[in-house]
């Protein structure tokens, strides 16, 4: 499969060799809160999925089975006012598989540790994933990747998470190539040391990393990180929503010219390098939205999840390489909103052929 004819920087041949290079290797490829909640007693198996009120079909299902998570960050109201304990076992009542930390504590009500917070998650049925951290800081002492390094790791492999990664962009020495190529050799670095530990380190996408370099406004800088990390020690957390704003921000270049892309092109290329996916959906508003979509709840919004979960579960391994982490930044009912997304999720059936 080749690479799309996205913007590769055709007058810089060593950035051109590092594209074609990196996309040709493995394309194949609390108890009060309990009562509050009516929590559940720790589940041992999976219950039924809710029923989805969408019509979607009587087919296959889509989602893979045991391959749902939620990003606690879409929950950290109700976890900070109800605690982990009760958050979870309504999670699992909704037929959650998986849960990506946003944070080991997140206001929780009380403290906890990380030996307390694996075993209340393992305890409800539910398996960690994965977790975001700083990239970097001014403070020596911040708990990110570039000041330490090692107390992320054994923070992550104490949970076991199987994947360790940022939400930060590779922003940290500006927006031009050399800038971005020297943040890849850092991701690089923090992969290695995760693979020794064996996890994959990701970093999670929003909108701008589809902008243009400054220096060179006919490279996407989405390319260069792709083009410029490993791939074995480089992985992707593709974050859909705000891969789509940033289609609609920036399918073309700053001299005006053409340079449309589509999000899930990148996935289909490259499948091995996204392990993780936030799944969040938006209404298209061009008028009164800045950036061209309104959040919603994950089947209120206009993103075809049907086609885009479908299409990757049709690559090698597809329906057993991707996890699906459902995502909301400020849901009005956080609870609700967990409800409703694993419902139309699960309720999505396979076109027929």
């Amino acid at each position: 499969m080749s690479f799309p004819r996205r913007n590769q920087g055709s007058d810089d041949p060593e950035l051109v060799r590092r594209l074609s290079r990196r996309n040709m290797l493995g394309v194949a490829a609390g108890a009060t809160a309990a009562a509050l909640l009516g929590a559940a007693a720790p589940a041992a198996a999976a219950p039924a999925p809710p029923e989805s009120g969408h019509g979607h079909g009587h087919g296959r299902p889509v989602l893979p089975p045991g391959r749902l998570g939620i990003q606690l960050y879409s929950l950290r109201d109700k976890v900070a006012t109800l605690g982990f304990a009760a958050v979870f076992a309504e999670l699992r009542k909704y037929g959650y598989d998986e849960v990506e930390y946003a944070g080991y504590t997140q206001g929780s009500a009380g403290p906890i540790s990380l030996s307390q917070l694996k075993r209340l998650t393992r305890d409800h049925g539910l398996r960690p994933i994965g977790s975001h951290v700083g990239y970097y800081a001014s403070d020596p002492a911040a708990y990110t990747f570039a000041q330490n390094l090692d107390r992320v790791l054994d923070d992550a492999a104490a949970l076991g998470l199987p994947h360790i990664g940022t939400a930060s962009g590779p922003w940290r020495y500006g927006s031009t190539v050399d800038g971005w190529k020297r943040c890849a050799e850092e991701f690089n670095r923090y992969g290695a040391a995760a693979r020794k530990r064996g996890m994959k380190f990701y970093q999670h996408n929003h909108s701008e990393e589809f902008s243009f370099a400054s220096d060179r406004p006919d490279v996407r800088l989405y390319d260069v990180l792709l083009a410029e990390t490993d791939p074995d020690l480089v992985h992707l957390e593709m974050d859909i929503f705000w891969a789509y704003v940033g289609q609609y921000r920036y399918s073309v270049r700053p001299d005006g010219t053409p340079a449309p892309f589509d999000p899930l092109d990148y996935v289909l290329d490259r499948p091995d390098r996204y392990p993780l996916f936030h799944v969040k959906d938006g209404d298209r508003d061009d008028t009164a939205v800045p950036y061209g979509y309104r959040m919603t709840d994950v089947g209120d919004g206009d993103i075809d999840y049907r086609r885009f979960i479908s299409a990757v579960n049709r690559t090698r391994h597809g329906r057993h390489a991707h996890h699906w982490q459902a995502e909301h930044d400020n849901p009005v009912d956080s609870l609700a909103f967990a409800r409703k997304s694993s419902a139309h999720l699960h309720g999505l059936r396979e076109r027929r052929r």
